[in-house]
């Protein structure tokens, strides 16, 4: 933990954040592509949480960091616990799929109440990549874009 705060305080530029807007202009949504981006920490069930997502990025854009927070995530829920076990955060679009195997659970009184996810990009074309990724999830989970 000390080596990737050391890390951040050297080549954070900014903080920018994915975050659920406030007030939502549109009461509902319809996916006009066929794969509508999703979430999933154990293979074949979708995460219907939507996390708060924070980025940082290296000064000269070489590398990034995004870090997701799910305050509720449904893979703890005891009517899914058959589908098997949290291996990593996989996320989909039309594009295919990009994952991390970073994944924490922080737990109250011996329950889990919340997942931490950390995606480590280590190229710009990385960074694209998940923005495109990011881009497609938020229009289709009402997620806006605040740059800090």
């Amino acid at each position: 933990m000390k080596y990737l705060t050391f890390l951040l305080s050297l080549y954070i530029a900014a903080t920018t954040a994915f975050a659920p807007q406030s007030s939502p202009s549109i009461t509902s949504r319809t996916s006009t592509s066929s794969l509508a981006a999703t979430i999933e920490f154990v293979r074949g069930l979708t995460e219907k949480d939507v996390p708060d997502v924070k980025l940082t990025r290296a000064r000269d854009g070489s590398s990034g960091i995004a870090t997701f927070t799910f305050d509720s995530p449904n893979c703890f829920d005891a009517s899914t616990a058959e589908a098997g076990e949290i291996t990593g955060m996989f996320m989909m679009d039309e594009e295919g799929e990009i994952s991390t195997t970073d994944v924490n659970a922080k737990f109250a009184n011996g329950k889990p109440q919340q997942i931490t996810a950390t995606y480590v990009m280590s190229s710009p074309a990385e960074w694209d990549r998940f923005m495109r990724f990011m881009e497609s999830y938020g229009e289709a989970n009402g997620l806006g874009f605040n740059k800090a």
